[in-house]
């Protein structure tokens, strides 16, 4: 029988990835053996505090003693509410104990920001890594030989296993589910849990945070003329002699300062521009287009789907109330 341990870090935390994962995960071991079968896990929440509270003290966790735990066969890692770094520095003993359990034989499962602290262990270098959308960049910042897979809600790698985030964690512990049972356990709790079991990317959840805290003054000039300016056709060499910078060296700042190249930056400010007004729901396709700078329909197309997985008209559908009405009515 595998031991599947949820931690407790010391800091603030979702319970309700606590208490999410370990649900799905006992439901699953119940229907295992309704058919017949022995039990498959045991599910244990444990750590290094004895108690901790969430939500205004609303949700309470008393997990068990880690130390008491011999060997775990699966690690989860829940998100994190903390700022990561200082999540990090207060977690020194269950950082250095996980690092343990994965070298003597454990899988290690992170849900979102929770992936702070597995990347803290180390284990994650040269492996790819999904996290919330909106802790990419400092994710990136404390982690440098980590391959942040953004546009991921799953990676796998190595008996590695790490979450996009927010409620897509149920993703996660379906795949988990399918990996220590078997494809019919999945859809029994995908049925059961109302989950979307085959959800692979959180590309159409994404809000393109402008990345303005870098301190490199002429790429934030740089920036400010591309979003005053998205109805333009902007050459980047002319910008950048507007800027007194060859532009070898506008590149290379850019990437530097912004984590995207000039041209996938100004893609992704035009397809934000384009998200908002989809869903505003006022303009036809075309008027966005055209407003965002883009004259060949099939190129916005493939520029947006490639950004957000879906066509704009499927993003409209989606997300726009009076579209959204209409199906429903």
């Amino acid at each position: 029988m595998k031991q599947i341990i949820i931690v407790v870090p010391d800091c603030a935390v979702n319970l309700n990835s606590v208490g999410g994962a370990f649900e799905i995960l006992t439901r699953a071991n119940e229907y295992w053996k309704r058919l017949g079968n022995p039990s498959r896990i045991e599910v244990l929440v444990a750590g290094f505090v004895d108690e901790l509270k969430s939500h205004g003290d609303y949700l309470t966790v008393r997990p068990i003693a880690i130390e008491t735990i011999k060997k775990a066969d699966l690690v989860i890692i829940p998100s994190i509410l903390d700022d990561g770094a200082i999540a990090v520095k207060k977690n020194d003993a269950l950082i250095d104990w996980m690092r343990h359990q994965y070298k003597n034989g454990a899988e290690i499962a992170s849900i979102c920001s929770g992936g702070f602290l597995l990347g803290a262990t180390g284990l994650l270098n040269g492996n790819a890594c999904s996290i919330h959308w909106n802790k990419v960049e400092q994710f990136r910042k404390m982690f440098p030989d980590v391959k942040v897979a953004e546009d991921k809600i799953i990676t796998d790698e190595n008996g590695i296993y790490t979450n996009g985030g927010a409620y897509s964690f149920l993703n996660l512990i379906l795949y988990l589910v399918e990996k220590y049972f078997d494809r019919q356990t999945a859809i029994h709790c995908s049925k059961v849990f109302q989950i979307d079991i085959e959800r692979t990317t959180q590309s159409q959840f994404t809000i393109f945070n402008v990345q303005k805290g870098h301190g490199d003054e002429v790429i934030s000039k740089a920036q400010t003329f591309i979003e005053e300016n998205l109805d333009e056709r902007i050459s980047f060499e002319d910008l950048a002699s507007r800027l007194a910078v060859s532009r070898r060296n506008f590149d290379r700042r850019f990437v530097k300062a912004t984590g995207n190249t000039p041209v996938e930056y100004l893609q992704r400010v035009k397809v934000e521009a384009a998200k908002k007004e989809l869903e505003k729901g006022r303009k036809t396709i075309f008027e966005i287009m055209s407003d965002v700078g883009y004259a060949d329909d099939k190129a916005f197309r493939e520029v947006f789907k490639k950004i957000t997985g879906l066509s704009p008209l499927d993003y409209r559908n989606k997300f726009n109330k009076e579209t959204m009405a209409i199906f429903h009515a």
